[in-house]
């Protein structure tokens, strides 16, 4: 942390020549694996941006927060960064309660707010504000992808799911999303249980473990991220459950692979919306560059948290370039129905709710002798699947219907 803020510090320029940019990010907590890899991409992304004449013809000085993973901080964290540090705008997430109360301030200051890792359908959905844009994709996204595989391997009929759950808005709409599309809508038959967030102790989680091991599914979904998710996991392995079951966790990243270890992750599935080797399989020339910029500066391979990080910013500069300005609304304006190209496919800032709509993949972790091969030992994903952004995303319908539940306006405000 301190030679990054020395060397942003360093920047010898007047305060008008910058742009102030704001990460909100958990240093510290749960997430901090995911929040780590956010820093790293995006201090790669203003060294380059600030190398090429930055914003406008303006430096860039990344403004860092540490959100904990709390809703509170986050609240105090971002009015600091628009109030006293005149931010431009403000990227950041981990947790989605953290990314939606980083989004509610934004929207009140006027200020743009890009989530980099938020999987709650409701950050664009029901709690989605005109002034929010998510980089990455979602959990209804990310369930009807892993459900395309688990139909066909795990069918509803023929299998009992069992959903462990953080009690929380990501969840929640995670696991809802699960349910919808693998046809587990029935408690009675597919159980659950959920744990704390933020807070659950490694007790809590030996308990939610042994609770599985009564009801004995073919299907455990560990609805869990970070550290939460690799203690589950790690607790499962040890109680026999893995050797008895098939384990799927709906959101991977690499940080929580590593996490769980080799051994631990081998045969789980998951989703994720990008991952360090889908350039070199679908050959995305810019995606590449990323990852070997990437793995040069930190010595290792980049997660999605970073990869979106990194697309955020240039993303970013893209549009206050083509808007001319750093208002608020007018780079909201080049950003909506604006199609890019940067570390995969083509991928779209949707008009209506903000959402980049963009291909998701279905992933299995590799045997933990293939991981051990890799130079880094962070050869962990094997694609087994992927989903087109236009077939996984939600339906303008099926958008609207959500909001009129949540008593919100159809156009974004």
């Amino acid at each position: 942390m301190i030679l990054f803020a020395v060397r942003f510090a360093s920047i010898p320029c007047h305060a008008e020549d910058l742009v102030h940019i704001g990460l909100n990010y958990p240093e510290t907590g749960a997430y901090q694996v995911q929040g780590l890899d956010q820093l790293r991409a995006a201090t790669l992304a203003v060294e380059e941006i600030n190398g090429a004449g930055g914003i406008l013809g303006k430096k860039v000085k990344l403004i860092v927060r540490d959100s904990q993973s709390m809703v509170d901080v986050t609240y105090r964290n971002v009015t600091e960064m628009i109030e006293e540090e005149n931010v431009s705008m403000v990227f950041g997430g981990s947790a989605s309660s953290v990314a939606i109360a980083a989004a509610d301030v934004c929207r009140r200051k006027g200020v743009i707010f890009f989530g980099t890792l938020t999987y709650s359908t409701a950050t664009t959905g029901a709690e989605g504000n005109k002034y929010t844009f998510r980089e990455c994709y979602n959990s209804w996204m990310g369930a009807k992808t892993l459900a395309s595989y688990l139909n066909d391997h795990f069918p509803a009929d023929k299998n009992k799911y069992f959903y462990i759950t953080a009690d929380y808005t990501w969840g929640h709409t995670t696991e809802a999303s699960m349910r919808h599309f693998t046809g587990t809508d029935n408690s009675k038959d597919h159980k659950r249980i959920t744990t704390p967030f933020p807070g659950a102790t490694d007790k809590d989680f030996r308990k939610v473990i042994s609770f599985a091991k009564i009801i004995d599914p073919d299907v455990l979904v560990l609805v869990l991220f970070g550290k939460d998710m690799s203690t589950a996991i790690r607790q499962a392995t040890i109680q026999g459950l893995k050797a008895r079951m098939q384990i799927v966790v709906p959101n991977l990243t690499l940080g929580m692979a590593e996490s769980g270890g080799p051994k631990v992750m081998e045969g789980v599935i998951g989703t994720l919306p990008w991952t360090w080797i889908v350039p070199y399989k679908y050959e995305y020339p810019e995606g590449q560059s990323f990852v070997e910029k990437f793995t040069e500066r930190f010595g290792r391979y980049p997660s999605t948290s970073g990869a979106s990080a990194y697309t955020i910013l240039y993303e970013y500069k893209a549009a206050v370039e083509r808007a001319g300005t750093l208002r608020s609304e007018d780079v909201i304006s080049e950003l909506e129905g604006h199609t890019y190209r940067r570390l995969k496919d083509d991928q779209t800032w949707r008009e209506f709710d903000h959402q980049s709509v963009q291909t998701v993949y279905a992933v299995k972790c590799r045997p933990a002798t293939e991981v051990m091969k890799d130079k880094y030992r962070l050869d962990y994903f094997e694609i087994i699947d992927l989903l087109p952004g236009e077939e996984a995303v939600r339906t303008r319908e099926e958008w609207n219907s959500d909001r009129v539940k949540a008593d919100r306006p159809l156009q974004l405000e």
